[in-house]
């Protein structure tokens, strides 16, 4: 078993370092809230006071936190970043949803430190963490996904190597696109079939069995029709996935006009209220 930093404990993290501390591994937790640490504290978990302290004698970082200024902080800050406590051959791992350049800026900066970089943000939500289900999205060198395989699938089930780093963050950008492009538009039918006063049910039933509808939509469309947006993916984390997606897309002089639309949803939803809901309740602006 390996001994592990685990640093950030929110929604995905708790649970994440909860099924390393099941499987045998020898974790230390950090967070920037520490009560949410002391819920993970048992004999088998110890608590460290900083990300630096987490590090100390860990063979894998990881980090799972809201943004790029998160990240920088929990590894880079000059005084409690992890990397200044990384002991020799540990291997980071970034877990969270990221922008491309941060996470290469990242690898390099582990790199003159002697430590390799595993970009590795998950495709999954809270149910999926809890149950170790997670599909991990991973850039970095062949010989370290290999040998971190072990601790990826203590939390998840399946592992594609994307390529170099900064891979694995550019495909969960991608995904996240996709899904929020999707669900945007799913709103805005939602809202289409109201006005027509048809039934609901039947409508959306009646496109889903359709091939234009993908079984995430299908869902999608449950929850709008119940009701229920208790957060999975909340509203403001998929607007700020398209901020990211922007910030990439411009980067290499690309348009992104779809996903600045859908981008554009998600502020409306946010505006009026709904930024910690689920990204389905974004269909509260067509009802």
């Amino acid at each position: 078993m390996s001994k592990i930093a685990f640093l950030g404990l929110g929604a995905m993290g708790s649970r994440m370092a909860q099924n390393l501390i099941n499987a045998g591994h020898k974790v230390t937790v950090w967070n920037r809230d520490a009560s949410k640490a002391m819920a993970l504290g048992h004999e088998k978990t110890r608590i460290a006071a900083t990300p630096r302290a987490a590090a100390l004698r860990a063979d894998y970082v990881i980090s799972m936190v809201r943004d790029d200024e998160a990240s920088k902080h929990v590894w880079l800050d000059p005084e409690t970043g992890a990397l200044w406590g990384m002991p020799e051959g540990a291997v980071a791992i970034e877990t969270s949803t990221l922008t491309v350049n941060w996470v290469q800026s990242l690898a390099k900066d582990l790199q003159h430190r002697g430590h390799a970089l595993l970009d590795a943000p998950v495709v999954g939500s809270r149910p999926q963490a809890e149950a170790a289900q997670l599909s991990f999205l991973v850039g970095g060198s062949a010989e370290v996904v290999k040998r971190a395989d072990s601790v990826l699938k203590a939390m998840g089930t399946t592992v594609h190597h994307a390529g170099l780093n900064g891979s694995g963050a550019a495909i969960k950008l991608a995904v996240n696109a996709l899904l929020g492009i999707q669900v945007a538009a799913m709103a805005e039918v939602i809202g289409m079939l109201k006005a027509t006063d048809l039934d609901l049910a039947r409508a959306i039933g009646i496109i889903g069995s359709t091939p234009v509808v993908s079984p995430a939509m299908k869902n999608a469309a449950a929850g709008m029709l119940s009701g229920n947006f208790t957060p999975m993916f909340p509203v403001e984390l998929v607007e700020k996935g398209f901020g990211y997606v922007n910030a990439t897309a411009a980067t290499h002089g690309r348009l992104v006009p779809m996903a600045d639309a859908a981008r554009a949803v998600m502020q409306m939803a946010m505006v009026q209220g709904h930024g910690s809901e689920n990204l389905t309740a974004v269909v509260r602006l067509y009802l």
